[in-house]
This record gives C-alpha cells, structure tokens and sequence, in this order.
C-alpha cells in the first residue's frame, strides 16, 4: 500500500537560514536506510536511539537541542520522534540509547512529549508499504543556557522557542520504510 503522495519538502528549508556545523553517527547515515534497532517496537524494532556526535558549533552555543522529525508522515504536521532540550554546552555527544528517558541524559537536560505522547525516543514505525520515510536528526546549537519551556512543552513550542534562539543546525537524514 502506498498512500501516493509527493515527497514533503526539507522542512529545514523553510526556515531562516542559520549557520552549520558537523553532526556524525556511528549508527545512521544521511539516506541509508536505519537498521531495525533504532526503529519502534511496533514496526519490529528495538526503539533505541542512535548514537549522534557533533562538533564545529558557532561561538556562543550556550546549550543544545536535539530533534529528530519525519516529514513524510501521512499527516499534514509531520511526526516529531525525538525532542531532548537543554543539553549542556560541553556535550558533544549522545551516546546509543541516550533517548530512552531523561535519566540518560547529561546534566539537566530533559525529553518533551513526542507524537507518540511519550517523553523518550520514539523510533521509525510508518505506514507499512508506504514510501521511503525521512528522519531528520538535528542538533540545534542554541543562543540560551536554557529554553523557556518544561517537560509539558509540545514539540511545536520548543520548535517555535528554537526559531529565536538557533544559532546554527547540524543534520542527518536516514530514511527508513516498513
């Protein structure tokens, strides 16, 4: 079954452009297909986050963001797997794994509910036979120790906090399809 739509555009392009810098993965790749264990546990996987470091942040990165967001859902919004806030400024990576609650991640920082309604990593699970699916792994290098925002956030507030505090994007896209 496929739901025969066009391909969503890079939801990152419509927004201001910001600066870059180097997000890497031991785990996923930009247009590889993810492997199983990084995809949810209703599509057959094990939903473990996959490991994601980074360098080359702009000076002034006082704290980071890390997001990871499919465009191709069959639903006009997009699905928001992942939303981690408040990561320190000396962090440099998120271990495999470090998604699965708040606990696992470094000094302070926290989850806000994901469209799954959980506060953790939710893997890959689209559409059996649907088209390849994208999955955006940001990290948002960010202007503010701390977002305004608490675990009650939705992933549209944190994302709108971000449209004013973002000083540069890092990103890698795998896809994966059921």
């Amino acid at each position: 079954m496929s739901l025969d739509r066009p391909v969503a555009p890079d939801p990152y392009s419509l927004l201001p452009e910001v600066a870059t810098f180097s997000v890497t993965s031991t785990d996923v790749a930009d247009g590889e297909l993810k492997a199983l264990r990084h995809v949810h546990g209703s599509a057959g996987g094990e939903n473990v986050s996959p490991q994601l470091s980074w360098s080359g942040a702009p000076e002034g990165t006082r704290s980071y963001v890390v997001t990871c967001f499919d465009p191709d859902a069959p639903i006009p919004g997009g699905f928001w797997h992942w939303i981690a806030v408040n990561l320190p400024a000396d962090t440099t990576e998120l271990a495999a794994g470090a998604g699965a609650s708040d606990d696992t991640l470094p000094g302070g920082a926290f989850h806000v509910r994901n469209d799954m309604s959980s506060r953790d990593y939710a893997g890959a699970a689209p559409p059996q036979g649907d088209q390849d699916h994208r999955y955006y792994f940001v990290v948002h290098a960010v202007d503010v120790d701390k977002l305004d925002v608490d675990t009650d956030a939705s992933a549209a507030v944190v994302s709108f906090n971000l449209a004013f505090h973002t000083l540069a994007r890092a990103i890698v896209t795998p896809v994966y399809r059921h």
